[in-house]
C-alpha cells in the first residue's frame, strides 16, 4: 500500500488502523465537513453484555449550518470522558493487557479537549506510541473530492459502511459468552493481544 488519505477517527476501528499501519505514508483529511453518525465521534467495544457504542457529544448551535471538521467542538457540559473510561475499565479490566496500557491511555480521558479533531488525533498518537509506530504523516490543506495518487479511504469513517473484509478471529474477554465480535476499536485488539496486535494489523488482508 502506498499513500492513503483517511479521516482521523475516535480510537479507530481495526480496519482503519490496519490501513494506517500498512501504508507507506498517510494523509489525514482535516478539511472536510463534519458528518454525523460516523467513527469521527464513536467507537465500539465488547462488554459482558455484547457490543457497546461510546459516542462523543458534539456542541451544536441553532444558527450553525455545515461546519468543517477542524471547527467542530466537543460538548463538555457533562463528564462523557469519565463515562467512556469507566466503560473501558469495566469491559477490559480482566483482559490480558489492560493493566499494561492503562496508564498511557488514562490521561486522554481525564484532560478536557474542545476540538474533536485534536482529540481524535491525540487518540491516534497514543496508539502509535503504544505500538511503537513511526508513520509518515501529512495533513490536507483544502478539501478535494478525489485524489489521483492517493488511495482514498475516507469512507472508512462511515459507521454504516459495509464491512466486507472478514477479520481473522482473535481471543476476546467475553468470547465464550457472546462469541467473537468483529470490527471493534483497535483498543479491543490491543487489550486482548498486547504486542501481538501490531503483527495482526500488519498481516490483515484489507483487499484494497
Amino acid at each position: 500500500m502506498n499513500t492513503i488519505i483517511i479521516s482521523p477517527t475516535y480510537f479507530p476501528d481495526i480496519l482503519s488502523f490496519a490501513a494506517l499501519v500498512q501504508a507507506d505514508s498517510v494523509t489525514f483529511e482535516i478539511s472536510e465537513n463534519y458528518q454525523k453518525q460516523s467513527y469521527r465521534t464513536r467507537m465500539y467495544i465488547a462488554t459482558s453484555n455484547g457490543l457497546l457504542l461510546l459516542n462523543i457529544p458534539i456542541l451544536h448551535t441553532k444558527s450553525q449550518g455545515r461546519k468543517k471538521i477542524e471547527d467542530t467542538l466537543i460538548e463538555n457540559s457533562f463528564l462523557w470522558q469519565r463515562q467512556h473510561w469507566r466503560s473501558l475499565v469495566i469491559a477490559y479490566r480482566t483482559s490480558p493487557f489492560f493493566e499494561f496500557y492503562e496508564d498511557d491511555i488514562y490521561p486522554i480521558f481525564h484532560k478536557e479537549y474542545n476540538s474533536l479533531l485534536a482529540f481524535n488525533l491525540e487518540t491516534i498518537n497514543c496508539l502509535m506510541g503504544l505500538l511503537d509506530l513511526d508513520l509518515d504523516i501529512s495533513y490536507t490543506e483544502m478539501y478535494s473530492e478525489s485524489y489521483e495518487r492517493k488511495l482514498d479511504l475516507r469512507y472508512f469513517a462511515n459507521a454504516k459502511r459495509e464491512n466486507k473484509i472478514e477479520l481473522p478471529q482473535y481471543r476476546q474477554v467475553f468470547e465464550e459468552k457472546n462469541g467473537f465480535i468483529p470490527y471493534l476499536s483497535v483498543l479491543d485488539l490491543l487489550f486482548n493481544l498486547g504486542p501481538e496486535a501490531l503483527s495482526y494489523l500488519q498481516n490483515l488482508d484489507l483487499e484494497l
